[in-house]
């Protein structure tokens, strides 16, 4: 299987094969972790910087009587927090979602990295980027979409997110979390979350069976979503990005 963090790091365009090796290198030791368990708690004191190699994690944070919201949902190739290890403590919690595989990078493998290799430094800084610009969209989902439209938006950047780290096809790809989960995600109750999904169903937008998400026709629920993908950074700079802000733009080479 390709290496989900060079599949997704190439898309800043600028590794080379040594570079390529070094990932290698730092992401070969994951360890498989059950579901629905914490990798690092609020309050802990980060050392190592995780990376998702399989399986799908989550940012969260408790509220009050418990109540949970999902802020990010990470997938193969995803640090959690590539920064990390630089916080006095954390600010909030990564548990997995179904069971993940993970790999724990010393903070000190981290600095030597962005010491001496200068494309690895700068698809980090990409990385990162992507990530603050996908906050940004999932704020603009919370506060402005309808619950359909949120969550069919939703789908369409997972969808786009896991084509680019072969871990989608065209139009399907396994989406291993509960509707509790979508619910603590999208800040809507679980009676909810099940009527919008047999809504979009209906529609003939979205088929969710056995972990599973089906799109009879991804350009029709991006276009129901509103989804532009410009938020996510596919096109390097400097490759001619007159598609990049394209409203519905493809994935040349992700399908």
């Amino acid at each position: 299987m390709a290496n989900p963090l060079i599949l997704k790091l190439d898309r800043a365009g600028v590794l080379d094969d040594a570079d390529r090796a070094i990932l290698e290198q730092i992401s070969s030791n994951a360890r498989k972790i059950e579901a629905h368990q914490d990798l690092i708690r609020e309050g802990d004191r980060p050392e190592n910087v995780l990376l998702v190699m399989e399986g799908f994690a989550y940012r969260y944070k408790i509220v009050e009587e418990g109540r949970r919201q999902i802020m990010a949902i990470l997938v193969p190739g995803d640090f959690c927090d590539l920064h990390i290890a630089i916080l006095g403590r954390m600010d909030h919690n990564i548990g997995t979602a179904g069971g993940c595989s993970v790999v724990a990078i010393p903070r000190a493998t981290i600095d030597q990295l962005t010491s001496n290799h200068p494309r690895i430094t700068r698809a980090l800084w990409w990385a990162t980027l992507t990530d603050e610009g996908t906050l940004r969209e999932w704020l603009v989902n919370m506060g402005q979409r309808e619950a359909d439209k949120q969550m069919a938006h939703l789908f369409c950047e997972l969808l786009v997110r896991l084509q680019v780290v072969e871990c989608a096809s065209r139009d399907t790809f396994a989406l291993p979390i509960s509707q509790a989960d979508l619910a603590d995600t999208l800040g809507i109750t679980t009676v909810h979350v099940s009527r919008v999904v047999r809504e979009l169903r209906d529609q003939g937008l979205v088929q969710w069976q056995s972990k599973r998400i089906f799109i009879p026709n991804v350009e029709r629920l991006k276009d129901f979503a509103e989804f532009n993908p410009n938020y996510l950074h596919l096109i390097p700079r400097g490759t001619g990005s007159n598609d990049s802000g394209t409203r519905n733009g493809h994935l040349a080479n992700a399908r």
